[in-house]
């Protein structure tokens, strides 16, 4: 019996405590939902991807109990059948992380070949593993989304977008 697409546009916020527990299991929720919205196991599972090194990231980096993760899709008005996809994550962090997380995000965001960067960062993190960027150098090379932020005090928003197109490439 084949399976239905579920309507477009959807989204869904999410705030709790997050905790590496928790990052597995909304991983796999996000990766459940888009299945059944996308019917396309690969961006369905780009997007599980994404929203995981996010999450973590929030789980390291937070400096309070509490992590805002928003994901967005809506369908765009061109014949592409392209879909705008949003993932974001908002949570408390040191002046200190933010301005690391900055950094790391202008790198991501600059390099030429975000595969390469990424195959650098993967070396680089031999040696000095915390605070690498692995995860956001992983999401602009495999993905191909773009990593963007946000701050407002303490508060740091990261968001990844794409255009994807189901059964093909984002």
């Amino acid at each position: 019996m084949k399976e239905e697409k579920m309507a477009l546009p959807t989204s869904f916020d999410m705030t709790f405590a997050p905790t590496t527990r928790l990052v597995s299991v909304v991983r796999r929720f996000v990766l459940s939902l888009y299945q059944r919205i996308l019917a396309d196991a690969e961006v369905s599972s780009q997007l599980a991807l994404v929203t995981h090194e996010l999450l973590e990231n929030a789980v390291k980096y937070n400096i309070d109990d509490e992590t805002m993760l928003r994901v967005t899709m809506t369908p765009q008005n061109d014949s592409t059948s392209n879909i705008s996809v949003t993932i974001r994550t908002r949570n408390r962090a040191t002046p200190e992380n933010i301005q690391l997380a900055e950094r790391l995000i202008t790198r991501v965001r600059e390099a030429e070949d975000p595969f390469m960067f990424y195959q650098e960062l993967i070396i680089a993190s031999a040696e000095a593993p915390e605070g690498s960027g692995l995860g956001l150098a992983r999401i602009r090379a495999e993905t191909e989304m773009t990593i963007d932020f946000k701050i407002e005090g303490d508060e740091i928003e990261i968001v990844a977008h794409a255009q994807v197109r189901p059964g093909g490439e984002p």
